[in-house]
């Protein structure tokens, strides 16, 4: 784990409101990524800064037991024009704790790295945490997701 600086950031994307109880959260974020990928949503976002795809959870009742939004998108430079059927959202900066997930992605290992990042004293504010599925992520069975996870600084904790 790396403690790094986020700078403000837009998103327009799709989205889902779901909970990770009963691993209703896999089911709903599987069909998410399956939506996305196959009404080939990423090529429809206005203004992209890159081409790196973010899926970011946002919007919590509470800790991660609580339900709360996951949104898969790119980053733009403005939300000006949003299309019909997509969200677009805006996001604070902050302090964030760094994680890399690396392996095969369709064995599960973002969602292992979740399960490691559950289980750390953090110190998590609950805003918004998102994994970024860039360059390095091309190769689904060689690939390497950065995950960020919002914290307290120290002077806010």
């Amino acid at each position: 784990m790396q403690k790094v600086t986020i700078k403000s950031f837009k998103v327009i994307g799709i989205a889902v409101r779901t909970s990770n109880n009963n691993k209703q959260a896999a089911q709903d974020i599987g069909e998410l990524w399956g939506k996305f990928m196959s009404e080939r949503i990423a090529e429809k976002i206005p203004n992209k800064i890159d081409t790196s795809i973010l899926s970011i959870y946002t919007n919590y009742e509470g800790d991660h037991t609580a339900p709360y939004d996951t949104i898969l998108g790119c980053r733009v430079s403005s939300l000006e024009t949003i299309p019909p059927g997509m969200v677009g959202q805006s996001f604070k900066g902050g302090t964030y704790a760094k994680f890399v997930s690396k392996g095969d992605l369709s064995k599960g290992i973002i969602y292992d790295t979740w399960t490691e990042i559950w289980q750390k004293d953090l110190n998590r504010v609950y805003a918004a945490d998102f994994e970024v599925y860039g360059e390095k992520a091309q190769n689904p069975a060689a690939a390497a997701v950065d995950i960020y996870v919002g914290i307290k600084s120290e002077i806010d904790a």
